[in-house]
């Protein structure tokens, strides 16, 4: 039997202690999330995460991300400065396996993410 998960109110999901953010370009810039489902064979990642403002570089090699924008704005670019977007509530934000940038946080945000991992084809 498969069991069907449901989760509500994103927005009021606890995320856990905030810690400084790895590859931030901005000193004290924190993040925290929450894993809400893995996949069986741990390819498939879903959760809630929070940042707070300033810039950080991110690096999708290993595997694409699905962002829903639940709260904030954030300003995403290319990682050679090209195709520069703003996202916001309500966006869905998708980052493809390869894909390698900057986030600029502008209003501490908090998204829904999917991060697949699986071998690539």
């Amino acid at each position: 039997m498969i069991d069907l998960k449901t989760f509500q109110n994103l927005a009021g999901v606890d995320v856990g202690e905030f810690a400084l953010k790895p590859t931030s370009l901005t000193e004290g810039q924190k993040e925290a999330s929450a894993d809400l489902w893995t996949s069986a064979d741990g390819y498939t990642h879903i959760g809630v995460w929070e940042c707070t403002p300033g810039r950080f570089t991110a690096d999708r090699s290993a595997g694409g991300e699905y962002c829903h924008i639940i709260s904030g704005r954030a300003s995403l670019s290319n990682a050679d400065g090209s195709g520069t977007r703003e996202v916001g509530p309500g966006d869905l934000l998708v980052l493809p396996r390869g894909w390698k940038g900057e986030w600029v946080i502008l209003e501490h945000i908090r998204k829904l993410y999917v991060i697949d991992t699986s071998p690539a084809a």
